[in-house]
């Protein structure tokens, strides 16, 4: 047995929701498991995703030997093109989850330098001291895998995404013989995904679906618009085999949509029947009741394919009172004002709207619930258990239901949070210490539109105080102020002509103008900070605010 140990870095998605990432390191060599990214919370005011911050990876004195992909949703693959402008590692993973890794990449001009590999369920690989396993799981995505990885002290099986699905569409099951190999053999550390935890049972098979689908295109008599995650291959599939069923053709709008199908076509995994595909332009051409939209946006994303068509803004299609509108996805948390303001605006055009939650269901889950992941546990009988991806109380509800295999293999549980780490070696596991982690907020989804702390926090002062400009006009000629001081106001308040607050502001600026001395005057920095300053304090003084305050000093 080596005297060297393992360390586990969540460098993301533990205590969160997305930007799933994990660095696992023995003795001098590290490989990562997974780099995607996160939505912004209201409070990050401008900022178009979140990432995490891989400046461990690039600090660290050991090399970072591979990125391993189990699957190709944003929250596990996002922040690719970000990790991989700092250090180019390979990457490994499936060919459709590296298909759709390949299309960001070349939005951010690095597809020509990335190194992907190609690999399949069953296949192993070996990456320095580590030998991965890749293990096929079942998701709401194509192609999503668990990790085995042997080290020289044992074996870390990681789950990814992953639901237990006992009939998949694509009759492509779930592997729980091999989980099952390898808990025999003897694991010495599980980590599984915590999502759905608090979900009591079994979550329902992607063919619970198809029963509310049909009965949907039974009933419609007029056009079709059903909305669902670009990545819902499965989903995608039965609204294809549905519609030949009811000789409907099928129309995709939203880029994600187009991008995606095209890639699932290519690669096999979706199945296009002869004949059936409509092109956008022609939509509103043919007979309503012939005609399946499949559009994506199905969180209300303003400049998506479904909001745009909600207010009747998309250029291939209108809805008309008797159309049926289907949103086949879950309401994320946090999106439900956009999502119930896009459905109203259906509403209002006379659409029928289904969404919800209902029996049989229009959308079920890729994560397993409770049974699913206790049914997990039991095949694997982990030595140490460290539930990921989740906040705090999904990983502490998880940790406490391995709690029955104490005494039966499991000897510990660790629930962390992003930035602890832990260790493992032939004397056991411990928490280690933290690491500096964090987050990297990105304007424009660029990889140079990185936007700094003190940026977010001008832009709430500016939310929540507005800003007044101070605008003095000084002559060249005799360094003095030729009339008084123009102040202009956005967000803070109303500054009237005659107002009184307006008079005394400028009073104020005037008067920090008259009483500096000719060196000050002739400084412009000195006097901007002497301007704010004063007027920061008689603002804050008469309004109890404090807004930000920035004065312009021109040269007349």
């Amino acid at each position: 047995m080596s005297d060297k140990k393992i360390q586990l870095v969540p460098l993301g998605g533990l205590g969160e929701f997305g930007m799933n990432s994990m660095a696992i390191r023995y003795g001098d060599d590290i490989i990562v498991v997974d780099a995607g990214m996160m939505f912004p919370d209201a409070e990050l005011l401008g900022v178009d995703i979140v990432i995490p911050d891989f400046s461990f990876l690039e600090h660290t004195r050991q090399p970072v030997r591979a990125l391993l992909l189990t699957h190709a949703h944003v929250d596990h693959i996002g922040a690719v093109p970000f990790l991989l402008s700092e250090i180019n590692v390979p990457v490994y993973s499936t060919a459709f989850t590296l298909a759709l890794v390949e299309r960001r990449l070349e939005e951010h001009g690095l597809l020509d330098k990335a190194v992907l590999n190609r690999v399949k369920p069953g296949q192993k690989v070996e990456i320095g001291p580590f030998s991965i396993e890749f293990i096929h799981v079942t998701h709401s995505i194509v192609s999503s895998m668990a990790l085995a990885i042997t080290t020289p002290l044992g074996v870390i099986i990681h789950t990814g995404d992953s639901t237990v699905d006992p009939t998949p569409t694509d009759n492509e099951l779930f592997d729980l013989h091999t989980l099952a190999e390898y808990g025999k053999r003897g694991v010495l550390l599980l980590l599984s995904d915590s999502t759905n935890v608090d979900r009591p049972g079994y979550t329902e098979s992607e063919r619970a679906v198809r029963p509310r689908l049909e009965d949907i295109f039974y009933r419609a008599e007029r056009r079709l618009v059903i909305s669902c995650f670009s990545s819902s291959i499965h989903r995608l599939q039965q609204i294809l085999d549905i519609s030949a069923d009811y000789g409907r053709k099928v129309a995709f709008l939203g880029r994600s949509m187009m991008n995606v199908t095209e890639i699932a076509h290519t690669l096999g995994l979706l199945t296009i029947p002869d004949g059936i595909l409509l092109r956008p332009q022609d939509i509103m051409q043919m007979e309503p009741s012939k005609v399946v939209v499949v559009a994506s946006g199905t969180q209300g994303e303003p400049m998506s394919a479904l909001s745009r068509i909600a207010v009747d803004n998309h250029k291939n299609l209108s809805v008309h009172p008797g159309d049926t509108v289907v949103l086949s996805a879950r309401i994320i948390p946090g999106n439900e004002k956009g999502i119930y303001r896009m459905i109203n605006h259906f509403a209002k055009r006379g659409a029928e709207m289904v969404y919800g939650s209902m029996n049989p269901p229009v959308h079920v889950s890729g994560h397993g619930s409770a049974e699913e992941l206790k049914l997990v546990l039991n095949l694997v009988r982990p030595r140490y258990f460290l539930p990921v991806h989740g906040e705090y109380r999904q990983l502490a509800k998880h940790a406490s239901l391995a709690q029955h295999l104490r005494g039966a293999g499991l000897e510990e549980t660790f629930v962390l949070e992003t930035g602890e780490t832990l260790e493992v070696d032939t004397h056991g596991a411990r928490r280690g210490g933290k690491v500096a982690v964090g987050r990297v907020c990105i304007d424009s989804g660029t990889i140079d539109e990185v936007v700094e702390d003190i940026v977010i926090r001008d832009r709430r002062h500016l939310s929540e105080d507005g800003f007044v400009l101070p605008i003095i006009a000084i002559s060249k000629h005799s360094g003095k102020n030729e009339t008084l001081p123009e102040i202009v106001s956005r967000g803070f308040m109303s500054f009237e002509d005659g107002s009184d607050l307006l008079q005394q502001s400028r009073q104020v600026v005037a008067k920090t103008l008259e009483s500096s001395s000719e060196e000050e005057r002739s400084d412009w920095g000195v006097m901007q900070e002497k301007i704010r300053a004063d007027l920061k304090r008689f603002l804050n003084k008469e309004t109890q605010r404090r807004p930000l305050i920035m004065p312009v000093i021109l040269e007349v």
